[in-house]
C-alpha cells in the first residue's frame, strides 16, 4: 500500500496473520530497503506470534535518494505513516523498529507514536571510528522498552546494556546482520512474546 506524507509517498508491505495480537512497523537503514535478511526474519517471527507486520519504505527511498536528509523531516514522515497504520488497527498495541538509521527513527519517535516497545537492529551507536560521537541518547529517548540486536563485529559500535531494556550481541555478525538471520528473528520473537504476554 502507499501512504502519503508531507515528504512524499511511503510504500508499505503488510503481512497479516489470521488472528492479530499486535502491530509492528519496521523500516530500513539509510541506503537500504525492506527486503534485508534481518527485517524479513523479524517479519517471519512476528507473524508467527500474531503480529501484523508493516515494512515501510520511507519517502526518501521511494524518491530514489540514498540519504535520509534532516532527522526532523524523516521523523515527521514516519509519524504520519505510523498514524495511518494505527488508524487501521487502533485496538492493537504498537511496536516499532528498524535497522541502523531506521532504528534511530524508531527510538526518536517512539513516545510520540505511543509505541509499547522498540526493536533496534544494528543500532549505529556512533560513526565508525568515532566513539566520541555517541547516539546512546536516542535509545534512551524512546521512553519505553527497547530491544537492541547488534553484531559483535559492528564497526558502528554496540550499545551499552544500560541504554536499552535488553541488548543481544550476535557472535560473528557485522552491521549487516546477514549471516544468521534466524538468530535475529529468534531474539526479537522471544523478547516480544515475553514482553507482550503472547
Amino acid at each position: 500500500m502507499e501512504i502519503s506524507t508531507q515528504a512524499g509517498p511511503a510504500q508499505v508491505e503488510i503481512d497479516r496473520p489470521p488472528a492479530a495480537s499486535f502491530l509492528i512497523a519496521v523500516t530500513h537503514g539509510a541506503g537500504g530497503g525492506v527486503a534485508s535478511k534481518d527485517l524479513l526474519a523479524v517479519r517471519d517471527a512476528c507473524v508467527a506470534l500474531g503480529g501484523v507486520v508493516a515494512r515501510v519504505l520511507q519517502p526518501y527511498r521511494v524518491r530514489g535518494a540514498r540519504a535520509p536528509g534532516a532527522p526532523g523531516a524523516q521523523d515527521a514522515a514516519w509519524l504520519e505513516v505510523v498514524g495511518r497504520l494505527r488508524a487501521e488497527s487502533p485496538e492493537l498495541p504498537l511496536v516499532q523498529g528498524g535497522r541502523s538509521n531506521g532504528a534511530r527513527v524508531a527510538c526518536r519517535t517512539a513516545q510520540e507514536a505511543g509505541a509499547r516497545a522498540v526493536v533496534a537492529l544494528a543500532f549505529p551507536l556512533h560513526p565508525p571510528g568515532r566513539p566520541d560521537l555517541s547516539r546512546a541518547a536516542e535509545l534512551r529517548q524512546a521512553g519505553t522498552d527497547v530491544l537492541v540486536v547488534n553484531g559483535e563485529r559492528d564497526p558502528f559500535g554496540i550499545p551499552d546494556r544500560r541504554d536499552a531494556t535488553r541488548v543481544v550481541v550476535l557472535p560473528g555478525e557485522t552491521h549487516a546482520l546477514s549471516k544468521d538471520p534466524m538468530a535475529v528473528g529468534a531474539a526479537v520473537g522471544g523478547w516480544l512474546a515475553t514482553l507482550l504476554g503472547l
